[in-house]
């Protein structure tokens, strides 16, 4: 006898109602998944480039604070030369002549540039620039070297006439005597070289009588 097989007809099966068709989804969950992974990165870079910036940030506001610092000892120290220094027709020794002509001066370096580190007659003379010593002022390691100050004698002038009244007896802004001609000198300080390698660098000036 000879067995008979019947094929029955194929039938796909039916795909209960609500649920997605597997045919359906190509991968789009992996697309998702690297953009967001992409967004992560990069605000995690935007995290980090940012607490870089505040750090140099940081970095360079300390150091000015250090160069200002040090800029000033310097005045501080070239106003302790000038009290120590006398004073006659010319400049004190070690000091740059800026005064007028005579009677008041010499006058010999007259007229003087208001920024005397950038006079080269000023900067040719390694007299005039003067360094703080460690002993006087020590910048710390933290400085970008020792700060420097000139001194520019300006001259003997009257003192101005102040614009109050003075009510107290011989003490105050002039004395009892009728005031006479004093010394005025202009102090340039610098927290160190221009040339500091991209260091913060200060640069103050002031007028000190004596």
């Amino acid at each position: 006898m000879q067995a008979v097989i019947v094929l029955a007809p194929y039938r796909r099966p039916r795909v209960p109602r609500g649920l997605p068709v597997a045919s359906g989804q190509r991968g789009v969950a992996l697309v998702v998944a690297l953009i967001l992974l992409v967004v992560i990165t990069l605000v995690g870079l935007a995290a980090v480039s940012g607490t870089i910036m505040q750090q140099k940030m940081s970095s360079n506001f300390y150091d000015r604070d250090v160069a200002f610092q040090a800029a000033e000892a310097a005045l501080r120290q070239a106003q302790v030369a000038i009290g120590a220094a006398t004073s006659g027709a010319a400049a004190p020794a070690g000091f740059y002549d800026c005064s007028p002509p005579a009677p008041n001066g010499t006058g010999a370096n007259n007229p003087c540039q208001t920024n005397p580190f950038n006079d080269s007659n000023v900067t040719a003379t390694a007299t005039n620039i003067v360094t703080v010593s460690n002993t006087d002022y020590s910048a710390g390691a933290m400085a970008a070297s020792q700060p420097q100050y000139i001194v520019q004698y300006m001259g003997k002038f009257a003192l101005p006439t102040p614009p109050v009244r003075q009510l107290s007896g011989c003490s105050g802004y002039l004395p009892c005597s009728p005031p006479g001609l004093v010394d005025f000198y202009r102090i340039t300080a610098r927290s160190g070289p221009a040339d500091s390698n991209g260091r913060a660098s200060v640069t103050l000036q002031s007028v000190y009588r004596n």
